[in-house]
């Protein structure tokens, strides 16, 4: 698979990466741990190099699923991990924090869970109201003089945020969501990245599975799947929602391609410091969605998705309303 450069070049990732949270629960129970550590390996066979976890999925099993698959080839790979949460009174991970001693001491646990000396790339996960970002960019810059981290990333940071870390810390990399149904980012973030040379990693680049075509409004979720508190993802939204997903197979079809293809190569061809990190547990659609790096879309294809995308008005916020406060955007 062809590389990509993130972040004035400094971080060269596999053209797509693989997102690992679904293997330890969010989008229903978590998977078997021997099968996940099989896909991850074949992952890296099938020419991925850029992984991605966080402390908060599971919590914690997932940084120790990731770290036990990947730790031989640690070398070969560039794993992201996140840091900004704390487990509330009431066990669950729904306060930030962002304070310099926790990031701190959630970079030893973490280093410890994927069995590395180094974290490759360390995000904030959300930006924490109560802790200036040029607090949080210096946790991380002395983490990195410490040898204990290499890049520092932001995750839904606004553009004002951004230029604020960045002065501070080189950000190397931003993680958003970013899709052909969220193209908020559009407007401000992509051109102030682009601007500082800052890397772009979308989450849920298939729209949280709904771009593949292969969910209607008769799906039914597992009652654990985060989907089902999802107001885009109720029976109403994806029936008017499916609109935007025949688009996408009509244009599939003719490139003998699959929807969820299309929605990838697309993001791929908006720039080269782009690299999305669509998630899965199966080895098919691990195949399915590697593949959509062999599909160059033309500039006239490009234009043809814009229009014909840009018509449907997407029904359904993409979180929420108290997730959708967390995202600093």
């Amino acid at each position: 698979m062809k590389k990509r450069k993130l972040g004035k070049g400094q971080l060269e990732v596999s053209s797509l990466g693989l997102g690992c949270m679904g293997m330890s629960g969010g989008y229903g129970p978590a998977k078997d741990k021997n099968e996940m550590i099989g896909l991850i390996r074949k992952a890296v066979e099938l020419g991925v190099t850029f992984f991605d976890t966080a402390e908060v999925y599971g919590p914690f099993a997932n940084e120790e699923l990731v770290g036990e698959a990947l730790a031989p080839v640690r070398k070969q790979v560039v794993i992201a991990t996140k840091f900004g949460w704390k487990a509330a009174a009431d066990g669950k991970w729904t306060a930030l924090d962002s304070r310099p001693d926790h990031i701190k001491r959630v970079a030893e646990g973490s280093l410890k869970r994927l069995k590395t000396d180094v974290i490759d790339l360390f995000y904030q996960h959300r930006v924490d109201p109560n802790v200036p970002i040029e607090d949080v960019a210096g946790a991380v810059k002395d983490l990195i003089k410490e040898g204990k981290v290499k890049h520092f990333g932001l995750s839904e940071a606004g553009a004002k945020t951004i230029r604020r870390a960045h002065a501070i810390q080189e950000v190397a990399v931003l993680q958003s969501e970013y899709s052909l149904w969220y193209r908020n980012p559009e407007t401000e973030i992509i051109p102030t990245l682009e601007e500082l040379g800052i890397g772009f990693v979308p989450f849920s680049p298939l729209g949280k599975g709904f771009l593949t075509g292969k969910i209607d409004d008769k799906t039914s979720f597992d009652i654990t799947d985060f989907r089902n508190n999802v107001p885009r993802f109720t029976s109403e939204a994806r029936k008017a929602n499916q609109s935007l997903v025949e688009v996408l197979a009509s244009i599939a079809t003719e490139k003998s391609a699959t929807p969820a293809q299309i929605a990838l190569a697309w993001l791929l061809a908006k720039k080269p410091w782009i690299v999305p990190i669509p998630g899965t547990t199966k080895l098919e659609r691990l195949q399915e969605n590697l593949g959509a790096a062999k599909f160059n879309l033309s500039q006239p294809e490009l234009l043809r998705i814009e229009q014909a995308t840009s018509s449907v008005d997407i029904v359904g916020s993409r979180y929420p309303e108290e997730s959708e406060k967390m995202t600093g955007l």
